[in-house]
């Protein structure tokens, strides 16, 4: 088990509170605290006023367990408007590490930790078995999860299977599902398994029984029912644990769950004794022909009250397990050892990395040696001291030992590299910027862009030097799908071609700065023909202002210096994004009917006498044409070169 040196801070995030906790030792939690989410306009505010109200010691690992589907570095909530990257959040809070994971996987975690006093079981069946597990819960919507066994560990699944459609099972509950197709048109079961959920079957049960239902909350309407004070509450309350009964038992024998199936959430496990007493186990077992297989299952009610806070402590717990196991990673410790065995010099860079990890992580070499107060060859030889191949090779081992991944950073090429540091830093910088141009990426304008090609009569690319080769990508790619085309890279046909643009045609206009004059003067010029304008450039540029969609890359490159490789590259990437997402919206359930339209206009332009082997290039067009198979569109980005 990694040691605690300093408390780690742990959150769980809902819809509606953020509780945080600082965990002082395995499973030890203090200074517990619940904040409505409400009071606090976006996630880092509500974590810093915890931290100033607990006043604890530099906190150097977070982990928070979120009820959102977590994939890749934005997080964006579901239920509540709070989004950031996990990224920025940590460099802001000055974090090493920050986990951020679903709050149904990290409940799934807490499992293994769990204790015979931390559960309750409802019904029969055999809890001997070392076996897959799974994990649903209702609250502000319905989590769902699970647990594999893996060796001595467990991996855990991150599912939204509370999304899963809705199937009633008798007469009431077919008109909980018509009473709900009045508002949604998929009705899922975290529809009704929920908060939200309780209140519309209450509705919906008060319509069913010809009564005038009340304006009850869900806790209003949980509360009648366990008291027997409404009818129609405790028929509601009834029929929920049923449904769950049926979420239960669908997802049992999905995920062939022998292990059990644990319930969670902020309902359950407040029901009490009810719970145990209700249709849930009965309706969990009536599966038909597997109806034993189901009684052989054991299901649990988990009554601990920390255990979302166990299950992403394990988590962070294994995190970090991971990163002082990865070679190179404990780099800083590894200093620290090596200090009585360098010369004064290396020493002092020692000093220096160990005080600011992060400047070293991220300055080039000049600021590392001043900053040292030593020469530039030192810093390499100290480098190489600790087994480094040089500065990117120890700047690499230095990241994955403050944060378990590679940060988003741009390195120098210097005169001192070797050929093998070379290659690295320019491929790790190609790398980085990609990864910096995703983040960047707004799924409305992307949306909005596709949207204006996909119905444009013409769609001419315009762009100038060195992101010539990007329009005559992005013309080439058009022409496959049999869109009228062009690429203009000299300023005088770019004014001409601008001008006979009409309404209904695309101008996408390529520049890294946003403020060549003679594309300004294009994108001005398409405006006054009634033609719509996708441009891809730079953010708070003149000529993002003028687009109708702009898709941003800010990646700055000293043309006075060097060719830019890194934005004509990032470039061809957007124009990539923009051709596969023509291609499906064209044709998302057939994009065999991509390679049809190939054929078709190739055997008209043979008879037009336009095309000299139609064999050859019918293979050709195959091979490269964006719809052949949409199965993987990565695989089917074409090469750049022609």
């Amino acid at each position: 088990m990694v040691s605690f040196d300093r408390p780690r801070l742990i959150a769980d995030i809902g819809g509606t509170y953020a509780r945080f906790a600082l965990e002082t030792g395995r499973g030890e939690f203090e200074r517990i605290v619940s904040f409505r989410c409400a009071d606090y306009p976006d996630f880092h505010s509500a974590v810093t006023a915890y931290l100033h109200t607990v006043a604890p010691a530099h906190v150097e690992h977070a982990a928070v367990a979120i009820a959102n589907p977590v994939d890749g570095d934005q997080v964006s909530m579901t239920n509540y408007h709070w989004k950031f990257s996990i990224e920025q959040m940590r460099l802001q809070l000055g974090l090493d590490t920050l986990v951020i994971v679903n709050d149904f996987t990290a409940l799934a975690m807490a499992v293994p930790r769990l204790d015979a006093h931390d559960v309750r079981q409802i019904g029969g069946g055999d809890s001997s078995k070392q076996s897959v597990i799974g994990l649903l819960g209702p609250g502000s919507g319905l989590g769902v999860s699970g647990l594999i066994p893996a060796g001595d560990g467990w991996i855990s699944l991150g599912s939204e299977g509370g999304h899963s459609s809705f199937s009633p099972c008798n007469e009431q509950e077919i008109a909980v599902l018509r009473f709900a197709w009045k508002s949604f048109e998929h009705v899922s079961f975290e529809r009704l398994l929920s908060g939200p959920g309780l209140e519309l079957m209450y509705r919906a049960l008060a319509e069913y029984a010809g009564v005038a239902g009340a304006d009850l909350t869900a806790p209003e309407i949980t509360q009648r029912a366990l008291d027997q004070s409404d009818p129609v509450c405790l028929a509601t309350l009834d029929v929920f644990c049923s449904l769950l009964g049926t979420a239960a038992a669908n997802l049992a024998v999905t995920l062939g769950a022998l292990g059990g199936i644990y319930i969670g959430g902020g309902i359950v496990p407040r029901l009490g004794a009810y719970f145990d007493q209700s249709p849930f186990r009965a309706r969990f077992e009536q599966k038909g022909r597997f109806s034993a297989y189901l009684a052989a299952i054991p299901t649990y009610v988990i009554t601990a009250e920390q255990a979302t806070f166990m299950g992403v402590s394990a988590i962070l717990e294994a995190q970090l397990r991971t990163i002082q196991a990865t070679p190179g990673a404990a780099i800083l410790g590894q200093i620290r050892r090596a200090r009585a065995e360098l010369s004064p010099a290396e020493l002092r860079v020692a000093e220096y990395v160990l005080a600011h990890p992060r400047a070293a992580l991220n300055d080039p070499i000049a600021e590392i040696a001043k900053a040292a107060q030593v020469s530039q060859p030192t810093v390499i030889r100290f480098c190489r001291s600790l087994g480094c191949e040089g500065l990117s090779d120890f700047k690499l081992r230095l990241a994955s030992g403050l944060t378990g991944t590679v940060p988003v950073t741009h390195i120098q090429v210097t005169d001192d590299d070797s050929m093998l540091e070379l290659g690295a830093k320019v491929l790790g910088n190609t790398a980085s910027a990609i990864l910096q141009v995703r983040s960047q990426l707004n799924r409305d304008m992307i949306a909005r862009a596709i949207e204006l090609l996909i119905h444009a009569n013409r769609v001419e690319f315009f762009a100038v030097g060195h992101d010539g080769v990007v329009a005559q990508d992005g013309q080439f790619k058009f022409l496959r799908f049999g869109v009228s085309s062009g690429a203009y890279t000299d300023p005088r046909l770019q004014l001409l071609a601008a001008g006979v643009l009409k309404p209904g045609d695309v101008a996408v206009i390529i520049s890294s700065s946003g403020r060549m004059p003679d594309l300004l003067e294009v994108a001005e010029k398409a405006r006054e023909r009634g033609a719509a304008i996708v441009a891809i450039t730079a953010s708070q540029s003149p000529l993002a202002r003028k687009a109708d969609a702009t898709l941003i890359v800010d990646h700055v490159e000293d043309i006075t210096t060097h060719l830019p490789m890194i934005s004509r590259i990032l470039h061809l990437l957007v124009i990539d994004i923009l051709a596969v997402g023509v291609a499906l919206r064209r044709n998302p359930d057939h994009p065999h009917l991509l390679e049809v339209d190939i054929d078709e206009r190739l055997d008209e332009a043979e008879n037009a006498g336009n095309v000299g082997n139609q064999a050859e290039t019918k293979k050709e067009a195959r091979s490269a044409a964006p719809g052949v198979s949409l199965s993987s569109p990565l695989a089917r980005l074409t090469s750049h070169s022609r």
